[in-house]
């Protein structure tokens, strides 16, 4: 058995609350040392002399995580199936501090088979099945815990154990080899063949998405798609890479980190609600391509003047919101929002947990203490019943109902709610019929381990209004008052973005983000399409990247088309695209359409403007994280001077803050 040479890779440390005061966290990446790949499933002991303090152990991406522990010296001792026992000593923690500590372990012991056994719950008559999976394949399977590997080849429904729960995955055999909803095979191990339902990582889901690709002018003329305000994903990716861990990809939706940021668009002018920009530059990840972005802004409403507002609260009180970064932190930012409420606007609070129920009846926001001492008594426990919750929300909304005002209800959970009696299909309808009454409905997500990110969105989506992720304090600052308008006040809603490219300028196109955004093209002029909403100061921006028509790079196409002719219009020839756009306006039926043209005047990224270089960097950064081939030669610290250069005033810091992110995601990757 060799020696193992531990390497301390990174160690630094960042504050954090906890729920236990002078309490800090150990955390890092177990890897093997010949090939740098993760370790999945070692056990990791923290001792204190021959105590044994916390055991955990590495998930699918080798990262471990050590917590609470209390200040003093410990030592770490690792262990995992086929490599050599491991133990670092004398590592000082710190009260409310996170010290990493990344790990090279060394193969010793090599062991090629393990047997997994399981029971599948629809082959009644069988009492055990049992295969034998080889060692390499158990490494490669995505589970996240040791705990969740009894996946075993068969057919039907499987039972997995995810510690505090289990859960049905279903399984159809192909051949030898089993294919689960999180896209595990036992051999072959694929993700491509039920992509679409979303992925777990520990016991948060995320929608699969797969990148756009690139689609050619003569085959696909025109890309269409709905506007995305939501922002939660990026507030979701600073929360795991302040915890010293790379996001999963599928949470990286880089049109949320894009509209993240305020952007220096011209307020409108005129009758309509938004004003349009757009720019054109060299793509900063192939100097061969060209990079075009269209800039949406919605007016600014001053609060004085927006309409009065009758908002239901609806509070996720169950078991799993008991944590200070869930109850705790949803208390202190309603509360800021409570704050900003005028005499003419009313609110309500319905709490759901084992049932669902009012605590406080629609109140004039004049009453500030009165809504905060209903706010503060609040305690978590029980199970959750969340149809139930939104059923009364959507009641005590109906029955308070301001004709012309803003009738919103604002929905707070990590989203670990099942729907009773109710479907997720049922629970959908009945967001969209509420919806077409005027009540609108917007999400916002706290929490981490259990974060049901999919479920989320997908019910802001359908309710007309947006979906935030509150990490910390700021960020409910940031989204409760800083963007209050747009967190509640629609200005237009079904807003729909279609692009036609010349093909005699553009030889192939793609939209990056907004991936679960795509609508065909019919869509755009049906009026009965739901689509995206914008909010009072909401930006919106969009990036295509192009390859230039007389481009030597090769692109998937089809043959020339024999009845269909493609002569290029010569007055059209300095044409790059044509973007339309359609929306309603917050209580209109009728869609309304705007025309912009886009010129084939490219500048270089030093002199574009700031909004076209940061939102590239942000977009760059967004795909190296999902771990995009486009972005493959561009390293952070490419994007970081990118960052830099754009950086403008910053105000509030939001784009400082951005600056970090990059250099903590360079320090882990």
């Amino acid at each position: 058995m060799k020696k193992l040479i531990l390497i301390l890779v990174v160690l630094f440390s960042s504050q954090i609350n906890f729920a236990q005061s002078g309490s800090g966290v150990i955390k890092g990446l177990v890897v093997e040392k010949a090939n740098n790949e993760p370790v999945p499933f070692a056990n990791v002991v923290l001792l204190k002399g021959s105590e044994q303090v916390l055991v955990t152990t590495t998930d699918f991406d080798g990262i471990y995580t050590l917590k609470p522990i209390p200040a003093g010296i410990y030592d770490v001792k690792i262990n995992y199936v086929g490599f050599a026992p491991q133990k670092v000593s004398e590592i000082t923690v710190d009260s409310s501090k996170i010290t990493v500590l990344n790990v090279t372990m060394v193969k010793g012991i090599e062991i090629e088979e393990v047997t997994v056994y399981c029971k599948p719950i629809i082959e009644k008559d069988q009492i055990e099945v049992g295969t034998t999976v080889h060692r390499t394949q158990i490494t490669q399977m995505a589970v996240r815990s040791v705990a969740d590997i009894t996946k075993v080849a068969g057919n039907g429904i499987f039972s997995r154990d995810n510690g505090s729960r289990k859960n049905n995955v279903r399984g159809q055999r192909n051949g030898s080899s089993v294919t689960f909803i999180d896209g595990v095979k036992i051999t072959g191990y694929s993700h491509s063949e039920l992509a679409a339902e979303p992925r777990r990582y520990r016991n948060e889901s995320y929608q699969s998405l797969a990148d756009n690709v690139f689609q050619t002018p003569r085959r696909e003329p025109l890309s269409t798609f709905s506007i995305d305000v939501d922002k939660a994903a990026y507030a979701n990716t600073r929360r795991f890479l302040n915890e010293g861990m790379l996001p999963p990809p599928d949470a990286v939706r880089i049109e949320e980190l894009i509209n993240y940021f305020d952007y220096d668009y011209p307020q409108p002018e005129g009758e309509h609600p938004f004003s349009i920009t757009t720019e054109l530059t060299t793509c900063p990840w192939n100097e061969n391509r060209q990079l075009a972005l269209i800039g949406i802004q919605g007016e600014i409403i001053e609060m004085g003047k927006a309409p009065r507002s009758n908002l239901v609260f609806l509070l996720d009180v169950s078991g799993s919101m008991g944590s200070p970064d869930k109850l705790g932190l949803l208390k202190k930012g309603l509360a800021l929002l409570i704050d900003q409420l005028r005499e003419e606007d009313r609110i309500a609070i319905v709490v759901y947990a084992g049932a669902a129920r009012v605590v406080l009846k629609s109140t004039s926001g004049d009453q500030k203490d009165e809504i905060k001492r209903v706010l503060n008594r609040l305690s978590a426990g029980g199970s959750t019943a969340g149809g139930a919750g939104i059923q009364l929300a959507y009641k005590i909304a109906e029955k308070n109902f301001i004709k012309g005002g803003n009738n919103r209800i604002l929905l707070a959970t990590d989203g670990d709610f099942n729907l009773g009696t109710s479907s997720q299909e049922a629970l959908v309808k009945l967001i969209e019929e509420k919806r077409e009454g005027g009540v609108f409905l917007s999400v916002l997500g706290f929490g981490n381990g259990n974060l049901q990110d999919y479920k989320m969105e997908q019910i802001a989506d359908k309710g007309n209004g947006n979906y935030s992720y509150i990490d910390n304090i700021l960020e409910a600052k940031k989204v409760l008052i800083s963007e209050m308008g747009g967190t509640l006040f629609t200005i237009a809603k079904d807003v729909k973005v279609q692009a036609e490219f010349n093909p005699a300028k553009v030889k192939a196109y793609r939209l990056i983000g907004y991936v679960n955004r795509a609508l065909a093209a019919e869509d755009f002029n049906d009026d009965k399409k739901d689509t995206g909403e914008l909010g009072a100061g909401h930006a919106v921006t969009v990036l295509y990247e192009i390859v230039p028509m007389g481009s030597e790079e090769k692109i998937k196409d089809i043959d020339k088309l024999k009845y269909q002719k493609e002569k290029a219009i010569d007055s059209l020839s300095d044409e790059l695209l044509t973007v339309k756009f359609r929306y309603k306006k917050p209580d209109g039926n009728k869609s309304i359409l705007l025309t912009k043209i886009m010129k084939d005047e490219e500048v270089e990224l030093e002199q574009a403007s700031h909004n076209l270089q940061f939102s590239a960097a942000v977009a760059s950064f967004g795909m190296k994280l999902r771990g995009s081939e486009s972005t493959k030669e561009m390293s952070f610290s490419d994007i970081l001077g990118i960052a830099k250069m754009s950086k403008g005033l910053d105000e509030n810091g939001y784009r400082a803050e951005f600056l970090k992110l990059v250099e903590t995601a360079e320090l882990i990757r």
